[in-house]
Parts: structure tokens; C-alpha cells; sequence
């Protein structure tokens, strides 16, 4: 059902708007009408749209009051889960968290990638590094914790779970998600050369699956 967004606004600059909504979901629907009025050439100028957790940040604004003004106006419809794009990752469920996580959900080890590939996840936004995105779509069941200890070094391609959301580390860095498998596909998550830079983007779609069958020129 469309509505009034319950937000505020705040100056992040001269020419920049914070725009903060309740929760993730009202975030993720506010930053898809954002992109959608754009498309359509109905978006007040606006040189770049950053998506947080809870916040969407309008940059590059000509003048951030009269956007907000105007902001508070819109009718935003909740998120579409069919739009975006998709992005199908293949994970080998071999990491080194894998039984702890098992045992979080109460279930055997290989059930762990039953679960985690069964739901459709949307990139929410990103952050940390670059190309790392944070992926909901979780069911609140399947939250975990945080490792107690980070890692002083996650490898590049490392599938992860912390709290209410799932990732892939785009390189290696320390971290202290919980690391439940491994991405066999050789493509980049983070590449300056594309036109777009990030694999998941935000407001991707992405598909988990199960990497066997990988061929072995893949795996590398």
C-alpha cells in the first residue's frame, strides 16, 4: 500500500541531504522511489543517492530545504522483492563457522546450506569495503551473533552471517562475521573498470546456490 514515509531530514553539508527513516525496510523503499523518480526524469537534481541501514543520503542538491520540503510530500510505495537486477552466487558451504552456525539454528551442518540458499536477498547497501554488500532477506530465525573474536584476516570470497544480514567479502581484511562458505566464481565483486563498479549493488537481487558442478577452471 502506498503512503506518507515517516522520516526526517537533516543538512549533511551544503549541498547534501540525510534523509532517515524508521527501519531498513523503510529505507530500502524510500531509496527505490528515489531511483525510480530518476529513471523517470521526475527527481529534483541530484548528483549522487547513498543508501544506509536506516538512511539515504541525497548529494550534490541545489538546495537541500527546498528538497526536503518536497520530500515530505512523496507517496512511496513498500519495496518491490521481483525488481533489481539478479546476481546468482554459487558457494561452496565449507567454512570454517559452519558447525557453530548449526548448532545456533539447531540443525545439522548440512543443512546450513539448504537454509541460507533457500531465500532471495536483496542488497540493502555497502559499506566497510568496497564492493561489500549487506544483504537482507534473512528470516529473523536465522540471525546470528557476531563472532566473539574477529579474524585478523577473512579471505576474499568468504560467504558470511552476521545479525540480520548475509555477505561476501570482496577481498581479503580482517572481520568478524560468522563464515559459513566460499564463492568459487572468479568474478570480482569490486571493479573499478565496470561500469559499475560493485557486483551487488544496492538494490540487487542475489541468489545463493550450491557450487557443485563448479568446473574445475572455475574454482581457481
Amino acid at each position: 500500500m502506498t503512503g506518507r514515509p515517516s522520516l526526517a531530514t537533516r543538512p549533511a553539508g551544503r549541498y547534501a541531504l540525510l534523509v532517515e527513516l524508521p527501519d531498513a525496510e523503510g529505507a530500502a523503499a524510500f531509496h527505490a522511489e528515489v531511483l525510480r523518480r530518476r529513471a523517470a526524469g521526475t527527481l529534483p537534481p541530484v548528483r549522487e543517492i547513498v543508501p544506509g541501514a536506516r538512511t539515504v543520503l541525497l548529494d550534490g542538491v541545489p538546495d537541500p530545504q527546498a528538497l526536503a520540503r518536497t520530500l515530505t510530500g512523496w507517496d512511496v510505495p513498500p519495496g518491490a522483492a521481483d525488481d533489481g537486477d539478479v546476481v546468482e552466487i554459487a558457494v561452496r558451504y565449507d567454512g570454517p563457522d559452519l558447525a557453530d552456525v548449526a548448532a545456533l539454528w539447531g540443525v545439522a551442518p548440512e543443512e546450513v546450506a539448504a537454509r541460507h540458499s533457500s531465500p532471495t536477498y536483496r542488497v540493502a547497501f555497502c559499506g566497510f569495503a568496497p564492493g561489500f554488500g549487506y544483504l537482507t532477506g534473512l528470516p529473523p530465525r536465522l540471525h546470528v551473533p557476531r563472532r566473539s573474536t574477529p579474524r585478523t584476516r577473512v579471505p576474499a570470497g568468504a560467504v558470511a552471517l552476521a545479525g540480520p544480514y548475509s555477505a561476501v567479502y570482496p577481498r581479503s581484511t580482517p572481520g568478524g562475521w560468522q563464515l559459513i562458505g566460499t564463492m568459487p566464481d572468479p568474478r570480482p565483486l569490486w571493479d573499478p573498470t565496470r561500469e559499475r563498479a560493485a557486483l551487488l549493488a544496492p538494490g540487487t537481487r542475489v541468489r545463493f546456490v550450491t557450487a557443485d558442478g563448479i568446473p574445475a577452471e572455475a574454482e581457481a
